[in-house]
């Protein structure tokens, strides 16, 4: 008993941005309980079914990119009904994003998994169904609300689940299975008919939504609300007998700036409307998207190796010089074609867009989210995490809604301006990213504080 009362004391005294965590077990002669740095097969399993809301993610940003010619000819929309419907699905993922934190802290991390899933069954229903342009929006903007709350909840739950010298790599494989999704969906969407190809986006989410009923609860979700027993039950299906829970925390300056630059960068312009891009150079859009498809999950699988091994800010300064060239190179690209200097110019397209491609899977594709689920403390997590993932939705919107009038407006020019943010990112994380591989709570908080006194 008394050995209890010293350890209750104790965590009365620990960090304040957990002070009602009930202590760990301890072992006759006094030891705590060490984490478990081992991958269970039950931590593995849990991963794959959280990531499968990754796929789905994937999927949805990948779908429009090769449906986009179908739709226009079949329903005969115009240029800027079209243009809504590839934006307006970051429309919903912004008020997902916004719900995100609140309903992931009311009902749980698996909770607000099922939820979202029930929104992207219905809303590729409604595409794959769709007779006019206000279905296709209908069902665009409910799978993007899905999205928009799998985008938070995926990766803060593997951060949660998984010790910390596996949580960078396991959170790193919710990219990983965003670029599986949107692979699939380019190739496959090469061969079957848009309306079959929204059908074939069910699946993942039939996965997800069966997987989540054999999976355990958030550990430290569980402790959140009180549910001591239930989290150390979660806890030793995870990570086995010897495991206890610790935390991170970071500015919330560091994950906005992170998400804004992100998008900025020009990445779901890309994503989204990739064939057009090809076609608009002057190259085949069934080539260049397949080429895309080879170098994207390879890159990100090799990503999500280095992301424990090698750390988080090296992996991103090489992704952003990386993706500063590729678009530098289309820009460069598109400028030689309208000045009619140099008639192999679409290759050199293909060549930008593929570095840009292999170099944002490599990092900044899912780093960012890595370090957002780091970085906030379990009882800021739901409000700084909504803030954070409906930055990065918002960036998401303007990009892909503004793309094709800033292409109308200079092809040339709307490339070298996604350049120069990939480039002004590249500062930023010299500046103000700390590295966050392998770092407990204090650590993390005294690098951020050494990174202002010294700045």
């Amino acid at each position: 008993m008394e050995s209890e009362n010293i350890i209750a004391d104790e965590v009365t005294n620990t960090s304040p941005l957990l002070p009602t965590i009930r202590p760990p077990a301890v072992r006759s002669g006094g030891d705590r309980r060490s984490s478990s740095d081992s991958a269970t097969a039950v931590l593995v399993f849990s991963t794959l079914v959280a990531v499968s809301g990754s796929y789905v993610f994937g999927s949805a940003v990948g779908y429009s990119s090769p449906a986009q010619s179908g739709i226009l000819d079949d329903l005969g929309l115009s240029l800027a009904e079209y243009s809504l419907f590839g934006s307006i699905s970051t429309i919903g993922a912004m008020i997902g994003a916004v719900f995100s934190g609140k309903i992931a802290d009311l009902f749980g991390r698996k909770g607000a998994m099922g939820f979202a899933e029930l929104f992207n069954v219905f809303g590729w229903v409604a595409i794959a169904f769709a007779k006019n342009a206000w279905w296709l929006d209908v069902g665009r903007i409910s799978t993007g609300f899905g999205i928009g709350l799998l985008s938070y909840v995926v990766p803060v739950y593997i951060a949660e689940i998984t010790p910390k010298n596996l949580r960078g790599a396991f959170t790193a494989a919710n990219q990983l299975m965003i670029c599986c999704g949107v692979s699939v969906m380019y190739l496959v969407g090469n061969f079957i008919t848009w309306r079959l190809l929204a059908l074939l986006g069910i699946i993942p989410c039939t996965i997800q939504l069966v997987g989540l009923f054999f999976i355990p609860e958030s550990p430290r979700w569980l402790a959140k609300i009180g549910k001591w027993d239930g989290s150390e039950a979660s806890l030793v299906r995870l990570r086995g007998k010897n495991a206890d829970i610790s935390e991170e925390a970071a500015e919330i300056s560091v994950g906005v700036g992170l998400m804004v630059l992100q998008q900025f960068g020009g990445v779901n312009a890309i994503a989204y409307y990739a064939s057009a891009i090809f076609s608009s150079a002057g190259f085949s859009s069934r080539v260049g998207t397949t080429a895309m498809v080879i170098v994207q999950v390879p890159m990100t699988l090799l990503g999500t190796l280095l992301t424990d091994k090698s750390g988080r800010r090296p992996l991103l300064l090489v992704s952003v010089a990386g993706t500063c060239l590729g678009c530098f190179l289309i820009g460069l690209s598109f400028l030689l074609q309208d000045h009619k200097i140099w008639d192999s110019s679409p290759s050199l397209a293909l060549v930008g867009v593929l570095i840009f491609s292999a170099s944002f899977s490599l990092g900044m594709g899912g780093i960012p989210w890595v370090i957002m689920s780091e970085i906030f403390p379990i009882n800021v997590k739901g409000l700084a995490g909504s803030l954070v993932t409906v930055v990065n939705w918002v960036g998401s919107w303007i990009i892909t809604y503004s793309f094709n009038f800033l292409v109308q407006w200079s092809s040339a020019g709307t490339f070298f301006i996604f350049a120069s943010v990939c480039g002004f990112t590249a500062v930023f994380i010299t500046r103000l990213v700390p590295e966050t591989k392998g770092r407990t709570l204090e650590e993390i908080q005294a690098s951020m504080i050494s990174f202002g006194s010294e700045k």
